[in-house]
């Protein structure tokens, strides 16, 4: 899955879905998808992911009390 970081706008592949979707994860592992070379893998805040189309993510991969 691809994502897109808010401050260089570069597009991030995300490695572990998993822990995307978990809301107890402040951060999720993934790489940027820019350059000619496979950068290598590093933890991403979820608070500076967005979706592609420039939407950000749902709250219930955010916020472990999304229900209050």
């Amino acid at each position: 899955m691809f994502l897109k970081d808010k401050v260089s706008g570069d597009l991030v592949e995300i490695l572990n879905t998993n822990t995307l979707v978990d809301p107890c994860r402040a951060e999720v592992q993934g790489r940027f998808h820019a350059g000619e070379e496979m950068q290598e893998p590093r933890e991403f805040a979820k608070a500076e992911l967005l979706f592609p189309s420039g939407e950000p993510l749902p709250r219930c991969w955010i916020d472990p009390h999304y229900r209050d």
